[in-house]
């Protein structure tokens, strides 16, 4: 097991950069998740730290050892890729000892690995069986598998679950939590899915058009986003944003569209009369009772219950927003409810800059 250190990595393709300076320390053992929206550069990041692409500036150290100039071979890593990449003509016993044959490793190592290897991932019934023999699940742990085999110093997952439908991914994701936990090993996981992120890392990376975002504990990111992207991409259902301005008169107060007032606390004072997003994650909604002034009136547009909640998606202000209620109530399109937000959980950024004002 090895830390892995990214200091001030830049990637560009001819004239076109895509990677700007990223500063990202890994430490040994950690389980750590780059996520963004396609074309952020994570996928492109992870490459080069596996040595698939070439670094245009800053380094990568794996343990104490710079590595930018290392063939991929001599990194000690394992990467397993969105495809599974297993050979067909092989069984899955053959495929996860294909890398220590090449190194021409003893073969009772071999043969004591992938046993070790298959008892982790419950695949001793399957290793006669060919890839055309499994399902998508099997195949993917026939790929950890093969990984697991070289014991390297750090594992590198590109999508490994983008294949898989949503029943086997949620069963895939806490089998490889569990293997992380079992096994320790460094860990660097790319997807561009925020629920895996949320569930599976130590740290979470959040990139954007080639910068890194914020990085921080799933639950920090999600209470405390550093800026108006982190807060829209962490979180499903995302938050809910409202333009306006901030009122201080005694206490805080949002102004925003269409006359809709709603309170505030921990406003900076620096915060007074400036254009800002208010910002309220779905959850913390509550509905206002009947003839109370709190909150602000919404029409509700549509609504989806998914059994534990339900959705409601409404009109507030000229602005559509998303209210997520445990309670059962019998909503119906068209109808008026008042939205009446939790101040402890309200966020509010610069409208100019995006960045978070209140603490």
């Amino acid at each position: 097991m090895a830390s892995v250190a990214i200091r001030d990595v830049r990637k560009a393709f001819g004239t076109t950069a895509v990677i700007h300076g990223v500063d990202i320390s890994i430490l040994d053992g950690e389980f750590v998740v780059l996520v963004g929206p396609s074309g952020c550069g994570k996928s492109t990041l992870l490459r080069m730290i596996a040595g698939l692409e070439n670094i245009t500036g800053g380094e990568i150290a794996i343990g104490d050892r710079v590595v930018n100039n290392v063939p991929p071979k001599e990194r000690d890593i394992a990467m397993v890729f969105q495809n599974y990449a297993l050979y067909p003509h092989m069984t899955v016993a053959d495929n996860m000892a294909f890398s220590m044959k090449l190194r021409g490793a003893p073969q009772a190592e071999i043969d004591t690995r992938v046993k070790r290897a298959a008892e982790i991932l419950g695949l001793n019934a399957l290793l006669d069986r060919f890839p055309r023999q499994l399902s998508g699940g099997q195949r993917q742990r026939v790929a950890m598998g093969r990984a697991i085999v070289r014991d390297p110093q750090v594992f590198l997952f590109d999508e490994p679950l983008s294949n898989l439908d949503a029943k086997l991914r949620v069963q895939m994701r806490t089998e490889i939590k569990e293997l992380h936990q079992r096994l320790k090993t460094t860990t660097v996981y790319v997807t561009h899915d925020q629920i895996e992120a949320m569930t599976m890392a130590d740290k979470i990376v959040v990139m954007h058009d080639g910068i890194v975002e914020q990085i921080g504990a799933p639950l920090d990111l999600y209470d405390k986003p550093a800026n108006v992207f982190v807060a829209g991409f962490i979180g499903s259902p995302a938050m809910n944003f409202l333009k306006g301005k901030v009122r201080m008169n005694g206490t805080g107060m949002f102004e925003g569209p269409q006359g809709v007032k709603l309170p505030l606390v921990n406003a900076p004072d620096s915060a007074n009369g400036i254009d800002v997003i208010y910002g309220i994650r779905p959850e913390h909604f509550t509905l206002a009772e009947d003839g109370s002034s709190d909150g602000a009136e919404a029409e509700i547009i549509v609504i989806e219950p998914t059994g534990s909640e339900t959705q409601v998606f409404a009109n507030l202000g000229g602005e559509e927003v998303v209210a997520v209620f445990r309670e059962r109530h019998q909503f119906q399109p068209g109808e008026k409810i008042r939205l009446r937000p939790d101040p402890q959980y309200v966020h509010l950024f610069d409208a100019s800059t995006g960045k978070r004002l209140n603490s």
